[in-house]
């Protein structure tokens, strides 16, 4: 996919400004792009806000501090989502490892309409997969699927080949084939 050369143009204006230390274009890129760090943070800590909001302040408050050390090779969502990738990274080591993530219950849940139900349990099955995911494939997934970006931007947000990509996607989801194998079943009794 390539880049739109008119977002290159509002990516650069906006990248000028924020390097004269202009407070407006500052916010205009907070807003602009604070949804997507949150939310890549907020898969990668396996749901934990407090922790994707922590994390989300660092990459922007990193954003302030190197703005001015940002080559311009790459689009500006890309250079966010590699910084927040190592943030995630960084945050991850100096925390205590967590306890698995066990099977949810797929218990019955009053109020809710069949169907609906099962969607829900099955997306709360899916969401746990993936965090349960070692960190490389779990990344992968996430900027893949929940972010959509392009092999290209992968490789770069990641700092890796767009082979070794295409490696770590193709191990996630058949790590997620076989975790949500049970699952599968399940629902096919189901129906």
């Amino acid at each position: 996919m390539a880049p739109d050369p008119n977002r290159r143009e509002l990516d650069d204006a906006l990248l000028a400004a924020c390097r004269r230390g202009d407070r407006t274009a500052l916010g205009s890129l907070y807003q602009e792009h604070k949804d997507r760090v949150y939310s890549i943070a907020l898969h990668f800590f396996r749901g934990n806000a407090a922790l994707a909001s922590d994390v989300t302040q660092q990459v922007f408050l990193k954003v302030i501090t190197e703005i001015g050390q940002f080559r311009g090779d790459a689009v500006v969502s890309t250079w966010l989502y590699r910084m927040t990738v190592n943030v995630c990274i960084d945050a991850s080591r100096r925390r205590r490892p967590e306890v698995a993530i066990e099977g949810l219950s797929l218990g019955s849940r009053s109020g809710l309409p069949a169907g609906e139900q099962e969607g829900k349990e099955l997306a709360e099955r899916v969401q746990a997969a993936v965090a349960a995911l070692p960190e490389p494939f779990r990344l992968a997934v996430l900027l893949r699927h929940f972010e959509e970006l392009s092999y290209e931007e992968m490789a770069e947000a990641l700092d890796c080949s767009k082979g070794t990509v295409a490696s770590r996607l193709s191990r996630a989801h058949r790590l997620l084939a076989e975790a949500l194998a049970p699952v599968r079943g399940w629902f096919e009794k189901k129906e």
